[in-house]
């Protein structure tokens, strides 16, 4: 009994200790977080494009927290996008254009959609969870599309108007005050995110992810933190939607759409799922080359925009994150500087 014990109490303090250096910023992390800014100064023309990075990035952070950590499959994630989009959007509207207030209340409304859908959503296995998210978003795309009189249908919801941001920064047509709030909005949930997976909750998202059949023998709820962190995923999603949403001053149904939800998903293989930071690169490498080849070769940009996600597919398994910690640890980085999940 004793040596079980002590085996238990020697196991749980190896796990504390790993979180307590898990959580700790490397210097890596430090600099990558300076990329931003330096992009700032150096694009100063392609404010509006860095600003959708962010936004899409976040959008990304949410799908990652609920396939990457706790292996719930989505194909209907815009459902939350575009119900926080239109929450934000119809708040300022009517009157409410205040945006840090719009964000919390868009924050909300998609967190409660989050929580009654995943009690469908934890019913089934992967195929019954495509179906269900996908038919979610499917069922208010099409309510957006019919209520015209709310939405603005087809045509798009318009008439918004922000108000400056804490009273004093006004959305002007450059972006400098879009980029910036997005960014730090971006670097806020990050953080956030970042400590919930490195604790004991993540570590459970984690054990659920690898083996769901073991968890309840451990005592792990994993009903309840399934649908926990499928409610903050949603709660994410619906932040980056308010975003788009006030930094455009315009909602279109597209906010709601399929296609959406699949190149969510395509940035999120292409980064590296399970992987915070797999999600934010994958976020801009897939936007860059999209930028880039479009403006090379307007007509066939898609053939090349293929051929590079097929390659990086082949020749980074895992995504561009796994090929950088293969470089790594080639290049003898390993545990000293290591990139953080």
């Amino acid at each position: 009994m004793q040596t079980a014990s002590l085996k238990n109490t020697l196991a749980n303090n190896i796990a504390v200790a790993r979180l307590r250096a898990a959580n700790r910023w490397q210097p890596a992390e430090l600099a990558f977080w300076l990329l931003p800014i330096a992009a700032y100064f150096v694009f100063p023309d392609n404010l509006v494009l860095l600003t959708q990075m962010a936004i899409t990035a976040m959008f990304c952070l949410s799908l990652d927290l609920i396939l990457g950590y706790a292996g719930i499959v989505s194909l209907g994630h815009a459902a939350f996008f575009g119900l926080g989009a239109y929450t934000a959007g119809l708040l300022a509207a009517n009157g409410w254009g205040e945006p840090i207030s719009g964000l919390l209340v868009a924050a909300v409304v998609s967190a409660v959609l989050g929580l009654l859908t995943s009690l469908l959503v934890l019913r089934g296995a992967d195929l019954t969870r495509l179906m269900v998210t996908l038919g979610v978003a499917m069922m208010l795309f099409e309510l957006a599309n019919k209520m015209t009189w709310l939405t603005g249908g087809v045509d798009g919801l318009q008439g918004m108007e922000v108000r400056p941001l804490l009273g004093q920064f006004r959305f002007d047509m450059v972006g400098k005050t879009a980029f910036w709030y997005a960014l730090a909005v971006l670097f806020l949930l990050f953080w956030v995110a970042r400590k919930l997976v490195h604790s004991p909750f993540g570590l459970g998202l984690k054990g659920i992810r690898l083996n769901v059949g073991r968890m309840p023998a451990l005592g792990a709820p994993v009903n309840m933190r399934l649908a926990a962190v499928y409610t903050i995923g949603a709660a994410y999603a619906g932040v980056a939607g308010a975003l788009m949403a006030q930094t455009t001053q315009f909602v279109a149904l597209d906010v709601l759409s399929f296609n959406r939800s699949a190149e969510l998903l395509l940035i999120l293989v292409l980064g590296g799922s399970g992987s915070l930071y797999g999600a934010i690169i994958g976020t801009i490498v897939f936007m860059s080359a999209h930028h880039v080849l479009s403006d090379m070769n307007p007509e066939y940009w898609q053939f090349w925009l293929g051929a590079l996600l097929l390659a990086i597919v082949l020749f980074a398994r895992d995504g561009v994150m796994g090929g950088l910690r293969r470089a790594a640890s080639v290049l003898g980085l390993g545990q000293n500087k290591r990139v953080a999940k």
